[in-house]
């Protein structure tokens, strides 16, 4: 399905290593990878005061603003909304993330305003860099993982990880919502228990 542009959708699946750019605040820049080391999506350092702006652009290799999501205020369910290309004022959202419940701890809803029909759902841990995203009928269209060197078998650290897009994903949507999760993330801060620290944390 092509949500953004049709260069992103995929006929195989494909991996893309994700990097943050900086490491000195929750949700700084990102640049994500395909296997021959190309760039295919960047997100320049946003900086610490990323949180009272509440806006992130998603740009391709060539630096060309491709969605910008943004924290709706106010929220119960910690919503963001996406845009295409770079939002003006007044324009309309064409996905939101938000929690699936504001009681505890529960998953992230997505819906798409340009297709009400389809909904998906995000399962896991984010904050150790394992989730999935399943669309309406429980069919995983993407997951984030933590990404292992070939050559040393060695996991690496949580600001390196593989974004796996199933084929006819849309790339740059699901980039999308990783720039959601990471914020979201940053927000509830970091769990370091692995039983409790998850995607349903940050929802």
């Amino acid at each position: 399905m092509v949500i953004f542009e049709e260069r992103f959708v995929y006929e195989m699946e494909t991996h893309l290593t994700v990097m943050k750019t900086s490491l000195f605040f929750a949700g700084d820049g990102f640049a994500a990878y395909d296997c021959n080391g190309q760039l295919v999506f960047r997100v320049d350092s946003y900086g610490s005061d990323t949180r009272e702006q509440g806006e992130l652009v998603l740009m391709d290799q060539y630096g060309r603003c491709l969605l910008t999501v943004r924290r709706k205020w106010p929220s119960l369910h910690q919503r963001w909304e996406g845009f295409l290309g770079e939002r003006r004022e007044g324009e309309k959202p064409i996905f939101s993330v938000r929690r699936s419940s504001i009681i505890g701890r529960s998953n992230m809803t997505v819906e798409l305003f340009t297709d009400p029909t389809e909904e998906y759902q995000i399962e896991g841990q984010f904050a150790h860099r394992n989730c999935t995203i399943y669309d309406s009928g429980k069919v995983t269209k993407a997951e984030i993982r933590r990404k292992v060197d070939a050559s040393t078998n060695v996991t690496l650290g949580k600001d390196v990880f593989l974004l796996t897009l199933k084929p006819g994903f849309d790339g740059a949507f699901a980039m999308g919502l990783v720039l959601v999760l990471d914020q979201i993330n940053g927000d509830d801060g970091v769990d370091l228990d692995p039983t409790t620290a998850d995607c349903n944390s940050l929802s």
